[in-house]
């Protein structure tokens, strides 16, 4: 038994941080490694507990035992993702999700995980592919191993994140226990526990990467105007710069070809609707899961109709009295703007963020997609088969081979650009077809952003753990 994993809460030091009115009472144990044999710093975590549990105290019906235990990453572009504290002044923090995950009773685990660029003293890499996941998975099995010592109920872990850390969260809740990552937590030193969760909470997942491209020209094909921001921090502020280009010639000659591939991969898929219906598109990209996207967003739009606001600010949303009748597909794509070139994500010059995210231990980047290696501009090597399928949540819902977590919610904005719409609605169309409990939404006129509706997430959290 490894002892060295043993979590002390002796050793936790109390605090308190404020959010609006209300002061929070915890106690926080920082710092601790949740491997045996790390290979990078970052490879440590923290854990928060509302102070109360030390007391045979309750909060918002919650004992020591019973708390869900909340696990949001900080995991962006798949960069290292530092563990979190409350009222980190740190730019990319969460620092606020904590505090208001502590005063819902929950028992917080943030964890740090290695990312792309993550190296080690002699300057190999250490944070490719798969190492974001098999730490968070690490991070799991320490709590479960601790199930008794760490406050909080181990069969009630929600993982929470945006972006790639959305992603993360998802391939969480979809990999449980998979056979493909054992090894690789073994070397670590991980705790000998499962790592399997209860729950998933992800914003804006930026995952399903080998089909990615393709979906992204299924919908912005013929847009050829991009527009961007330029992402930069200055005293732990951060600066948007925006950036505004045109796609190439070379792009626009693209830009069809990966759209052709898209239906045939969804249509693979047999997607339903709620009713049992066939979710499928035709050659030219039409049909009814394209439907079911735009039935997506005009509940959205009705819905912030309904709360005053201002839906019409979009082209293409047309609305009759106090109903949205109709939105125009095309109008509307152009109205929220394309974001990227072509390809989106598995660049020809692999120069991309999910390029490097598949480089090798020697190898900086490399691509993940036969469509980019074919058009490759730059010398480059294509990543594995499995570890490519190991990455994708996909993966584990089209063949058996994980523990799936129970329930999901997924946010996905309806104006954000940094993934096709078709991407989050896989996903969720793919759990509710088998079966999981989904809560899928697309905000209205919300960008790539995450943890912009706390309350009702954690309404949610305390609907299944309450």
């Amino acid at each position: 038994m490894p002892t060295g994993l043993r979590f002390d809460e002796t050793q936790g030091q109390s605090a308190t941080a404020t959010m609006g009115a209300e002061t929070v009472a915890y106690r926080a144990s920082r710092d601790i490694s949740y491997v045996m044999m790390p290979v990078d710093p970052i490879q440590r975590l923290n854990v928060f507990v509302p102070e109360a549990y030390f007391h045979g105290g309750t909060v918002n019906g919650y004992q020591r035992v019973t708390a869900p235990i909340f696990m949001p990453n900080t995991v962006g572009g798949y960069l290292p993702g530092p563990r979190d504290f409350p009222e980190n002044p740190d730019a990319f923090s969460r620092g606020d999700t904590i505090v208001r995950a502590l005063q819902r009773g929950y028992v917080v685990v943030s964890a740090g995980l290695r990312g792309r660029t993550s190296t080690d003293g002699q300057g190999q890499n250490t944070g490719k592919a798969p190492a974001f996941i098999v730490d968070m998975k690490a991070a799991v099995r320490y709590v479960k191993f601790n199930a008794g010592w760490l406050p909080g109920n181990p069969e009630r872990i929600i993982t929470n994140g945006t972006s790639a850390g959305g992603a993360t969260s998802a391939l969480m809740g979809a990999s449980g226990n998979a056979d493909f990552f054992e090894t690789r937590l073994q070397e670590l030193g991980a705790a000998p526990a499962t790592d399997d969760i209860f729950a998933v909470s992800a914003y804006c997942p930026i995952h399903n990467l080998e089909h990615a491209d393709a979906a992204y020209e299924w919908q912005f094909k013929g847009i050829n105007q991009w527009h961007r921001q330029k992402v930069r921090v200055e005293n732990g502020r951060k600066i948007c710069t925006p950036v505004h280009g045109r796609l190439t010639p070379n792009e626009q000659r693209l830009s069809p070809e990966l759209s052709a591939a898209f239906p045939a991969y969804l249509n693979g898929l047999a997607l339903t609707d709620q009713a049992g219906n066939p979710l499928t598109l035709d050659a030219a990209g039409e049909g009814s899961f394209k439907t079911q996207i735009i039935h997506e967003l005009l509940a959205s739009a009705q819905h912030a109709l309904d709360a005053g606001q201002d839906v019409t600010k979009y082209a293409g949303v047309i609305v009759k009295g106090h109903t949205v009748t109709r939105i125009d597909w095309p109008q509307y794509l152009r109205a929220i703007t394309r974001m990227k070139s072509v390809p989106a994500f598995d660049a020809l010059a692999v120069n991309n963020p999910e390029n490097d995210l598949f480089g090798s231990r020697l190898t900086a980047a490399r691509h993940f997609t036969s469509f980019a290696q074919k058009h490759t501009t730059v010398p480059a090597q294509l990543a594995d088969a499995d570890l490519i399928a190991a990455v994708n949540p996909l993966t584990y819902l089209l063949k058996k081979q994980s523990q799936v977590a129970p329930h999901w919610r997924i946010r996905h904005g309806a104006a954000d650009r940094d993934t096709s719409f078709a991407i989050p609605m896989i996903l969720a169309t793919k759990l509710r077809n088998q079966g999981y409990d989904v809560d899928f939404a697309m905000p209205w006129a919300t960008p790539h952003s995450g943890d912009y509706d706390l309350p009702e997430l954690f309404d949610w959290i305390d609907q299944l753990c309450q």
